[in-house]
């Protein structure tokens, strides 16, 4: 954990038909605009139990808390890093349920306890 510089919040997005179309997910996560990050990166906290809010057009699909994950954050990094190299700037998004259908002028707010709101209008891809 010493190695991580911090924390921010993510809209990991996916284009669910090509997802479903295909084996591999690069594809489904990679267009332009797919990932957002921000407002900040927050270093020296504890992200082990903090709460967790998504919502779409203001109605929540996401109320959680960290300490719900699945696997906890270092033992993300651990099986991130069997696989792969992990360099400085790499990020792991620890994911979260609450999978809406988007449309193009949809806005999408992300927001993280001692994080921030990440809020964004959906674009076309």
């Amino acid at each position: 954990m010493e190695y991580v510089l911090g924390y921010t919040c993510t809209n990991d997005v996916s284009a669910r038909d090509i997802q479903e179309a295909e084996v591999q997910y690069t594809r489904c996560k990679s267009f332009d605009t797919f990932g957002p990050l921000g407002p900040a990166i927050v270093t020296d906290i504890d992200p082990s139990d903090l709460a967790v809010a998504g919502d779409l057009n203001g109605e929540r699909r996401i109320a959680t808390r960290t300490s719900n994950l699945i696997f906890d954050i270092p033992t993300l990094i651990s099986f991130a890093s069997d696989c792969m190299t992990l360099e400085p700037g790499d990020l792991i998004s620890t994911g979260a349920s609450g999978v809406a259908e988007m449309k193009v002028g949809d806005t999408v707010t992300i927001e993280i306890e001692k994080l921030g709101r990440l809020e964004n209008r959906v674009a076309p891809w």
